[in-house]
């Protein structure tokens, strides 16, 4: 069973609460972001992730199930076609909550939650796995054979002698060795 968060809830009833949560989500899909409060934006953000995971499914039941807390069928509609073709690479982490300092009025802790538009860059994504250490060993011995090739290559050696251990390069120095012999 979920544990209930502590302190009071945000409209005094869970009734208010679920209305003011599904209100945020809709505007948060209808423009792409959004100013609140720090504590509406943190209760925000797995609400919307969740609606998007649904939306990135895209069949007629999560459509329904997100139709439920979005009443609007205009923005449902934005976002099973633009907002979940834009994230259908993305494992997660839609949203970023931004601080932006305190309200004027009562001091309050304000924030920005947005849509992530940025791609997603695969590259700077690391795996927390013992395998990276198994394929050190590995990696060093490239790089001595390719230290080794490098040597060979800088000799004087005939071309005949030189071993090859790619196709490629082998293709490549072919037209050159042949050009050689014909010199001679």
């Amino acid at each position: 069973m979920p544990k209930p968060t502590k302190g009071a809830r945000f409209g005094g009833s869970p009734a208010h609460e679920r209305l003011i949560m599904a209100n945020l989500a809709t505007d948060l899909f209808r423009h792409g972001r959004i100013r609140t409060t720090v504590a509406k934006a943190k209760r925000l953000r797995p609400l919307a992730e969740r609606l998007i995971t649904k939306a990135k499914k895209g069949d007629i039941h999560n459509r329904r199930q997100v139709l439920t807390i979005v009443r609007d069928k205009g923005v449902v509609h934005h976002l099973f076609t633009e907002i979940a073709t834009t994230f259908a690479e993305r494992p997660g982490g839609y949203t970023r909550i931004t601080k932006v300092g305190a309200r004027k009025g009562d001091n309050a802790p304000m924030a920005v939650i947005e849509l992530v538009t940025e791609p997603l860059n695969v590259s700077t994504r690391r795996v927390a796995s013992p395998a990276p250490a198994a394929e050190e060993p590995k990696a060093e011995e490239t790089k001595a054979e390719e230290a080794k090739a490098e040597a060979s290559e800088e000799s004087e050696a005939p071309a005949e002698a030189k071993t090859e251990e790619t196709p490629e390069a082998a293709a490549d120095e072919a037209p050159a060795a042949e050009a050689k012999k014909d010199e001679a």
